[in-house]
């Protein structure tokens, strides 16, 4: 099972550990396109700090993680599990696991990045700010840099297995899922449920969707749960005790859609 996760816009210090080498990281056929946006990146914010942060979208209290991309080769580096952050690495809760759990979660959990296209949780990065929507002046659109490295690396990543997509839209441009690896892809919206005078009404509601989404993958690690395909997670989950409902595509090849519903938000 692969299970692909946006990261998070906030993110924890680097701390004093050694320092990012980028030959270490995994997926190395991303190599060469992290390189590129790695060298971009300090260049632009070694620079006109202004022009660095409009290109960025970073607001003035943001001003900071201009210089902190500036230090990216020489800052330390911890692994991505502990410097991704946010409501779904809250919930995720990487750090409590017990070690067969934490065994599964690097073989499974693969992040997504503006920066580095994809790491493995136990990869090694320092902290940074370079969401997927940036465009920078010499490489244009992140999302656009991305897809063509990611066409061959990713299904190499997913091997024969299910894929578990719950990255956000912004992220799923770098990469979707063709053909007969699409046709074992689930994606998983979250969807609040309530009734009101009545009638049932349901609403997305992004920072439980987060929230739940982290839960989701914590438990299937944490009960050892790999389902094989779209059908058997749809299974798994039941018993872990969600409320699902799944679309199997019309089209063979395109990704199973799964709602998970829930009546309480927290």
């Amino acid at each position: 099972m692969l299970v692909l996760l946006p990261p998070s816009e906030g993110k924890a210090s680097s701390g004093r550990g050694a320092p990012l080498k980028p030959e270490s990281l995994s997926l190395p056929g991303l190599s060469a396109a992290r390189e590129a946006v790695l060298d971009e990146l300090v260049e632009l914010c070694a620079g006109d700090e202004e022009k660095a942060r409009e290109v960025l979208g970073l607001s003035e209290g943001l001003r900071g993680e201009v210089a902190k991309n500036v230090e990216l080769r020489t800052a330390g580096a911890r692994p991505a599990g502990e410097i991704y952050t946010g409501v779904l690495y809250d919930a995720l809760d990487l750090a409590s696991l017990d070690a067969a759990a934490k065994k599964r979660a690097a073989r499974s959990l693969l992040v997504f990045s503006g920066l580095w296209g994809a790491v493995r949780v136990t990869d090694r990065i320092p902290s940074y700010r370079c969401s997927m929507g940036v465009k920078l002046p010499g490489l244009g659109a992140l999302g656009a840099h991305w897809r063509t490295p990611m066409a061959s690396a990713l299904p190499e990543a997913a091997g024969d297995g299910l894929v578990l997509d719950l990255r956000s839209s912004a992220y799923a441009a770098a990469w979707k899922p063709k053909g007969e690896v699409a046709g074992r892809t689930a994606t998983v919206r979250v969807l609040h449920s309530q009734v009101v005078d009545g009638v049932e009404k349901r609403s997305v509601v992004s920072h439980f969707n987060k929230a739940t989404k982290g839960r989701i993958v914590r438990g299937l690690l944490t009960a050892g749960i790999a389902p094989k395909d779209p059908a058997e997670l749809v299974e798994a989950l039941r018993d872990l005790g969600y409320a699902v409902e799944a679309e199997a595509p019309a089209k063979a090849g395109k990704p199973w859609a799964l709602d998970v519903v829930v009546t309480e938000i927290h």
